[in-house]
């Protein structure tokens, strides 16, 4: 099986949701069968195994991308996996799975304010309806999705036809920064991890902070100037905010171990993955009360109104009771260990393997390899 892997979503400088997960799933499935990279930018090779096999085309943000598998086909894949839904799919000629994270877009529609101009108008296109999405998955032979709970969105809001298979997120092994996670005294410190779109909701965790005079709550991601100018301007009187404005994998590794908790109070999510990440280390998660926060949480958080900053307080106070944080850090962590990469990367390939399998014979050879070895005899 000729099989490529679509890692141009990979970011050379530091990872968002989706350059990780590209990363951790390629490298997974690289362990498993033999992997052509498809990539955009060299920098990217340095997140993948080391001398992969690779391919080098235009940027997924190029005016080229509807015409990317004509120029795959040279290249002659039996299938081809991206982990993103906006490949170009105009004659291809090898099989192909798509991928579909979350309709979040499609609820909540300001794009990503890092993308350029004119891709954030056609990403506002993209998403005005379904059928340009439905248009792009039944374009493809199957279609993978992180979780159950977009797979069932996927499926009430008819957007393929096709085979669905559910290729999990993971946690990134933050442990490795750590020498041991203090649970041993109640939490000061709220740590978010994520970005400052309107849908994640930041507004209430910093109304909740009249309420928690003495917690600190640390906001971690990249912000815009003027996205960090309103959000400050809500800040209450007294209350204890930093914004760091981007931080390190061991950074924010010690500052879940030190008596953290992990809090979000998003409206809406593809996956999760701080929560996954703070379970793993067996650090609390308070969390917005969201059928995916069920999921990727279960009996490991607690939960509440997502608009509702004293119901948040009040969940976060719970957890000065020792013997509930004990109970939520091993729940957390027996829950967490099902989602795992290697788990991912075996479900990805027994798809592709299906979907090649009329491809090649039992001597490992593809149809092309069976028909040109009949033309020299």
């Amino acid at each position: 099986m000729k099989l490529f892997f679509d890692a141009r979503y990979i970011r050379p400088d530091f990872h968002d949701g989706i350059s990780r997960y590209s990363t951790e799933l390629g490298k997974a499935l690289a362990k498993l069968t033999k992997v052509t990279f498809i990539i955009s930018d060299r920098g990217q090779l340095r997140h993948l195994p080391k001398n992969a096999d690779y391919v080098q085309i235009h940027a997924p943000t190029s005016p080229l991308e509807p015409l990317t598998s004509l120029v795959l086909n040279q290249y002659e894949p039996d299938v081809v996996f991206s982990p993103m839904q906006t490949m170009g799919t105009l004659g291809r000629q090898f099989k192909l799975v798509l991928t579909t994270h979350d309709l979040i877009y499609y609820r909540h529609r300001t794009p990503p304010q890092n993308l350029p101009a004119l891709i954030r108008l056609g990403w506002r296109f993209y998403h005005f309806s379904f059928l340009p999405q439905r248009l792009a998955l039944n374009g493809a032979d199957a279609v993978a999705t992180v979780s159950h709970t977009t797979l069932r969105q996927i499926r009430k809001e008819n957007l393929t036809k096709r085979p669905i298979v559910v290729v999990p997120n993971a946690p990134q092994e933050l442990k490795r920064y750590v020498h041991k996670v203090d649970t041993s005294k109640p939490p000061r410190d709220l740590i978010y991890m994520g970005s400052f779109m309107p849908y994640k909701n930041v507004e209430t965790l910093l109304a909740a902070m009249a309420f928690l005079p003495e917690y600190k709550l640390h906001l971690l991601s990249r912000i815009a100037p003027k996205r960090r100018a309103e959000l400050k301007a809500l800040i209450p009187e007294h209350a204890n905010v930093e914004f760091h404005n981007g931080t390190s994998d061991e950074e924010y590794a010690r500052l879940l171990a030190d008596n953290g908790i992990l809090v979000t109070a998003s409206l809406d999510e593809g996956y999760g993955l701080p929560i996954a990440e703070a379970l793993a280390l067996g650090v609390p998660v308070v969390v917005s009360d969201i059928p995916i926060f069920h999921e990727v949480a279960n009996s490991g958080g607690l939960y509440f109104e997502p608009k509702n900053p004293e119901d948040f307080a009040a969940q976060v106070r719970k957890l000065d009771d020792n013997q509930l944080r004990q109970r939520l850090s091993k729940q957390g962590k027996a829950h967490i260990e099902s989602f795992d990469w290697a788990a991912s990367a075996r479900a990805l390939l027994t798809t592709l393997e299906t979907l090649t399998s009329d491809r090649i014979d039992n001597h490992g050879r593809t149809k092309k390899a069976q028909k040109a070895k009949k033309a020299a005899n």
